[in-house]
């Protein structure tokens, strides 16, 4: 019998692979970092930074120090105990060589090298190793200089050690590795966001970032803890009470304690933001913590109503949305054993912690309110008032959906559809204003692209509550277009088009109305968004003549660089005041025609750095509920064969 191969559609014991060292994580990055866009370059800078912000947790460091250098490679100084450097008895190794080249590799596992960290998993730096071109370490201890040098995860050489250095801590440099990232740019907004995060979290801990590409530097550095940081969030809106309630409590046995810090503030909007971290780690998806908390403030404010006379025998218990409007809280745990789901630490799942933060929410938000009587009617007020908008809300919304095409009734008269009737096939562009609606009209391609001109500026929907907002004729009409519902009841796979699009003016009017159209999408409509069906269209906003051809721009910057290449405009530049002022045909080549548009996709991004942008941008009172990113939709522009 011969001892040939397997055949190509075997299976068997050669075609097991062992991936040795750091070979996985090359192969497999979004397992460890969850993805290779910005959101997994940036995670590489987390995960180092939380390693020196565990040293502070320990109570060995109080200065952290990021650089971000000309070529995109990072620095991160801290001045804590430096990563240990004696011979590992396992490997025979350095142990700062085992730390930076093998997975769940630290001192984290137990309780001897730290009581608390964010770094869990013993993989975070070892992965930044992986995943860079190159790192370098640096660490000093008793005065000695240890240092390696790393390649794509490799060791070039053995630890080097220089005598009579001073001071103490580790420096970690590196440079991502382009072939693996889809982004190479560091967003300085992004990390200043996150390391203000982390100063709030770890009172006294002075952290400072330096951007060397702009010439920027900033520092934080906060004593007042969490309740600094709820004042932060709050502070371009009202406050029902003007300091922060503080919780502060260490609960369980020593060794296996979790220490719950709290701070919340109501204000008189409609929002809800609620923060959750543990061991510093913002955990985006909640988790036991945030259970806790909600459960927790909720029975407390319908007990303190009920045995006030606020709530009557016979009304309803207020629910926990009724509670949370208009409610800032950031919860803080430390606990030193942490249970993250995944590596990227998106959602704590210690089952222990939920009682742990309900025991002493319970009690002690129950104190405050007994003890602040007057503020604690305002709160209750207000989620009273909640109760009653949501039951009309309920009332205004089951009203619309019978009598809207859900139930198979005519369309809105002003939508001029398109005759495909396959979703995946069709788009909607959603326009302002008769004259646009007309042009579009005109230029569209109907046999799958469908028109819905709305009249001026929508309802503000971050200042009315449901009731009202569905009052309004203009959004009925989008409602009953998209067909999918609304709120709860919405269901993406009744959606009508695949691609909705918005096409507003180019200029700031534009830019407001769309601005209203995305806050009403992510608050009433966010599966939308979250399926990738919401685009922004790009009309251009300037018409330049060259000889017997028009260059278009589509903001002045544009323009300026379509001049400075092409020389002077044979001709006067016309600047559209709107969509309206551009013919048919000129709206189907520059902004409706798939073939060489340009669309914006609307993408969510939940964190606190994206909230931080839109609110500086578009001001608290109009930035939506959920925030918004823009990315190119280049897969959008050849994506209808028309026929």
């Amino acid at each position: 019998m011969s001892n040939s191969s397997p055949a190509p559609n075997e299976y068997g014991a050669e075609q097991i692979q062992v991936l040795e060292g750091l070979e996985p994580v090359r192969r497999r990055p979004g397992m460890y970092i969850g993805s290779t866009d910005h959101h997994g370059l940036h995670q590489l800078v987390y995960e180092v930074v939380d390693n020196s912000v565990d040293e502070a947790l320990a109570g060995s460091c109080d200065r952290i120090r990021v650089v971000v250098h000309q070529d995109n490679s990072v620095t991160v100084v801290d001045n804590g105990r430096g990563i240990p450097v004696d011979m590992h008895p396992e490997t025979g190794r350095p142990a700062l060589e085992v730390v930076m080249t093998k997975l769940h590799a630290g001192g984290k596992f137990g309780s001897g090298g730290y009581k608390v960290s964010g770094g869990l998993h013993g993989v975070g730096v070892s992965v930044v190793n992986a995943l860079s071109a190159w790192l370098r370490v640096e660490v000093r201890r008793d005065g000695q200089l240890y240092s390696q040098d790393f390649v794509r995860g490799e060791p070039q050489s053995d630890m080097q050690v220089q005598r009579g250095s001073p001071g103490q801590g580790t420096k970690i440099s590196f440079l991502a590795d382009d072939t693996i990232f889809e982004a190479s740019d560091y967003e300085y907004r992004t990390l200043v966001q996150r390391l203000r995060e982390l100063a709030y979290l770890a009172a006294g801990l002075s952290i400072t970032l330096v951007d060397e590409r702009s010439d920027r530097e900033v520092s934080f550095c906060f004593d007042g803890g969490i309740i600094s940081f709820a004042r932060y969030l709050n502070q371009h809106k009202r406050a029902i009470h003007s300091t922060p309630i503080s919780i502060a409590r260490e609960v369980g046995l020593d060794g296996q304690s979790t220490n719950i810090e709290i701070a919340l503030q109501y204000n008189d909007s409609f929002d809800e933001r609620v923060l959750t971290f543990a061991n510093t780690v913002n955990t985006v998806d909640g988790g036991t913590h945030l259970t806790g908390f909600r459960a927790a403030l909720t029975r407390q404010i319908n007990d303190y109503a009920r045995k006030n006379g606020l709530l009557k025998p016979q009304d309803a218990s207020l629910t926990g949305d009724d509670v949370r409007e208009g409610l800032t809280a950031v919860v803080s745990v430390m606990l030193s054993e942490p249970q993250f789901e995944g590596q990227t630490k998106r959602k704590l799942g210690n089952a222990e912690v939920r009682s742990h933060v309900e025991t002493v929410v319970n009690d002690e938000l129950g104190n405050w309110l007994h003890e602040h009587p007057d503020q604690a009617k305002r709160i209750i007020e207000k989620a009273l008032t909640a109760a009653r908008a949501r039951e009309a809300a309920r009332k205004a919304r089951d009203l619309v959906i019978r009598k809207s095409a859900f139930e198979g009734m005519a369309l809105p008269g002003k939508l001029a559809d398109c005759i495909e009737r396959d979703p995946s096939r069709s788009e909607l562009f959603i326009v302002e204003g008769d004259s646009a609606g007309g042009t579009a009209k005109q230029g569209r391609h109907r046999q799958f692209q469908a028109i819905l001109p709305l009249r001026g500026k929508i309802l503000n929907v971050e200042k009315a509550r449901l009731d009202r907002m569905l009052s309004s004729a203009e959004i009925r009409a989008l409602i009953t277009a998209l067909g999918a519902g609304i709120g709860d009841q919405l269901e993406e796979s009744k959606l009508r088009y695949d691609r909705v699009i918005c096409m507003t003016d180019a200029d700031i009017d534009g830019q407001h109305i769309r601005t209203l159209l995305l806050t009403f999408f992510f608050r009433h409509m966010a599966p939308i968004v979250e399926g990738g069906h919401l685009y922004i269209a790009q009309p251009p906003l300037y018409r330049i003549p060259y000889r017997q051809r028009y260059v278009y721009a589509y903001n002045d910057e544009e323009r300026e660089q379509i001049i400075a290449q092409r020389g002077r405009p044979t001709g006067q530049i016309q600047r559209y005041k709107g969509l309206g002022e551009m013919t048919a045909e000129q709206l189907w080549d520059t902004t409706m025609n798939p073939e060489t548009r340009q669309l914006l996709r609307v993408a969510v991004d939940d964190s606190l750095a994206a909230a931080q942008t839109i609110d500086t941008l578009l001001g608290p009172d109009v930035a939506p509920r959920r925030r918004f990113i823009l990315t190119h939709a280049k897969d959008v522009r050849n994506l209808d064969t028309i026929g």
